[in-house]
Order: C-alpha cells, then sequence, then structure tokens
C-alpha cells in the first residue's frame, strides 16, 4: 500500500474524481481527511471508507473561505497529529460561453475557487507541512490548458494560473522537504461523464455510443480513461514512490495530448 499510515486530504469530495481521490487513498492506506462544501456527499464518502475498515472524518469546507482553510487543517492535525499529503481536486466549471458574449464575473468567481481558493488551502497545509520538514501536494489540473476548446476561457485561465505557481511552489517548497506536482485530467468516465454524454446525446437524437466514438478518436488507447485510473495516478505522485518528483505536470488522458 503506497501511502500507509500517511493523513491525506482530498478538496472537493462528489460523485466523479474526488470520491475516487478517497477511495484510492484509504485503499492505498491512509487515513482520510475529506473535504467539500456539501455534507451529505461528504458523510457517504466517509461511510464507505469505514465500512471497508478506512479511516476517515469528514470537514465541511469552503476553500474560498479562509477561516474554513484553516478549519480542515487544524482538524486534520486534532484527528491525526500530521498531514502528510494534499490533493487539490476542488473545482468550479464556470459558465461555458464564448468571450464575447459570456460575463468575466463568471471568470472572477471560477477564479476564485480553482486559484484562489485551492492556493489558500494550500497555504495553510503549508503551514503545518514546514514544521514537519516532509509533505506532498498534488493539483489536479486539466487538459484545458493544453487543449483549448471553445466556451472554456474562464475555467482554462483558472487552471492556466495553477499551473504557473504549481512549478514556483516547487521551487520554494522544495528546501522544506515539500514536493508540488500536478496531474492534467482529460476526459474521465464517471458520474459527471456519463450524464454529460446521456444528455447530449438525447438532445441530439443519437445513440450515446456515437459521442463516445467521436471523442476516443482522438485518444491512443481507444477509451475514456475511467475516473478511478485518473485518481491512481495523483496517488502516485502523492506517495512515497515519487519521493524525488516535485515540479512535475503528468498527462493522464490516454494519450489524446503528448506534450
Amino acid at each position: 500500500m503506497i501511502l500507509k499510515d500517511k493523513v491525506v486530504l482530498v478538496s472537493g469530495i462528489g460523485p466523479g474524481l474526488g470520491q475516487e481521490l478517497a477511495y484510492g487513498a484509504a485503499e492505498e492506506g491512509a487515513k482520510v481527511v475529506l473535504a467539500a462544501r456539501t455534507e451529505s456527499k461528504l458523510k457517504k464518502v466517509e461511510d464507505t471508507i469505514k465500512s471497508k475498515g478506512g479511516e476517515a472524518i469528514s470537514i465541511p469546507t469552503d476553500i474560498t473561505s479562509l477561516t474554513s482553510c484553516k478549519n480542515v487543517i487544524d482538524e486534520a492535525f486534532k484527528k491525526f497529529g500530521k498531514l502528510d499529503c494534499l490533493i487539490n481536486s476542488a473545482y468550479r466549471p464556470g459558465n461555458f460561453t464564448e468571450f464575447d458574449q459570456g460575463n468575466l464575473e463568471d471568470w472572477k468567481e471560477t477564479m476564485n475557487t480553482n486559484y484562489f481558493g485551492t492556493m489558500q488551502l494550500t497555504l495553510e497545509a503549508v503551514k503545518q507541512m514546514k514544521l514537519q520538514k516532509s509533505g506532498s501536494i498534488v493539483m489536479i489540473n486539466s487538459l484545458i490548458t493544453k487543449k483549448p476548446l471553445q466556451t472554456q476561457g474562464g475555467y482554462a485561465a483558472s487552471k492556466g494560473a495553477l499551473t504557473a505557481s504549481t512549478k514556483i511552489l516547487a521551487k520554494e517548497l522544495g528546501p522544506f522537504g515539500i514536493r508540488v506536482n500536478a496531474v492534467y485530467m482529460g476526459w474521465m468516465w464517471g458520474p459527471p461523464v456519463e450524464t454529460y454524454i446521456n444528455e447530449t446525446a438525447k438532445a441530439m437524437k443519437i445513440d450515446p455510443e456515437t459521442i463516445i466514438k467521436g471523442i476516443t478518436k482522438d485518444i491512443p488507447l481507444g477509451i475514456i480513461p475511467d475516473d478511478r485510473d485518473c485518481a491512481n495516478a495523483a496517488l502516485f505522485l502523492a506517495s512515497d514512490l515519487a519521493k524525488v518528483i516535485t515540479g512535475a505536470n503528468l498527462d493522464v488522458n490516454g494519450g489524446e495530448f503528448m506534450s
């Protein structure tokens, strides 16, 4: 188990990647701190982990609130006495509109969550990790920063800012034994994408398989990667198997984009 006895905080718990990161961390031996706004989602994941013999606590958290960020870090230390890994998975997609038809207020809200909220939670975690002289931070980033798509400007901009900051943090925090890496997710098969495909197919009056074929034609592996398999890549970077890796940008998209 690559995270045995580690304490891992996962933000953005919900259907899809967030919960798969949490389940995967627990199965790899971690004590998991679950953070998200919706308490019911947190409780469901916490109960599932505990039912399988794992350890987890759920802390309702709004990463755009400094008080909330401080609280989740404090609660993690009260319960487990340390924090080994932070996986930043919380995000806001924003409205999908082209730039000249959109609203920059929506961009600001998206930036406030995806960038400033993520950095705020990271800062509070770093304060404790520096005292330990160790830690691992994984930023969940997106293929959108490398393969632009229309209507997703606000989301892409927020993730682009995170890209630059990840490298700076890796440089600055390395001397304290803290690693900072990023994984760039593309299409991921899970509840959000499954819902999108089914609703799109219904609206277009075509078979969902037609939508899937249109997506996978650009993916060399020929599949939409499963969200659990994508989560495993992030868990690798969080673990000591990657203890000499920092400042890395790992593409996790079935080969759809190759740097």
